[in-house]
């Protein structure tokens, strides 16, 4: 095997869970090779570079293997490798969004009967 379809290697890596996760990633522009934006059934070789974007993270890793079925997590694993920049801005990115206070909502369900009363009062006072 010399080259696979890039949704197919995508899925069988495990970067997405479905392949139509993965059609629809390369399709959005979440996927470049080699700094082009490609199509789906582009085929992926050994050495080429892909830029992948899955939510506000994003991973540089260069093809080392093939694999048109998906395996296991350890065999996946060796189907690529993360450049060391891409795994510093992931790791530097998770550390940023784990100290970012977590939003709170001040209300505790519905508005009671009292506090119904007020808003349709305040309601009709500004109509």
């Amino acid at each position: 095997m010399n080259e696979v379809r890039l949704d197919r290697w995508l899925w069988a890596a495990r970067f997405f869970k479905t392949r139509r996760n993965a059609t629809e990633a390369v399709e959005g522009g979440k996927v470049h090779l080699n700094g082009r934006r490609p199509k789906k059934s582009k085929a992926v070789k050994i050495g080429d570079e892909l830029r992948i974007r899955r939510g506000l993270y994003e991973s540089v890793v260069r093809v080392t293997g093939l694999a048109d079925k998906r395996r296991s997590a350890k065999e996946a694993v060796l189907l690529y490798e993360e450049s060391e920049e891409s795994r510093e801005a992931r790791e530097k990115l998770r550390l940023q969004m784990r100290s970012a206070p977590v939003p709170e909502f001040k209300y505790k369900g519905r508005p009671t009967k009292k506090e119904r009363r007020e808003l349709d009062r305040l309601l009709d006072e500004v109509n």
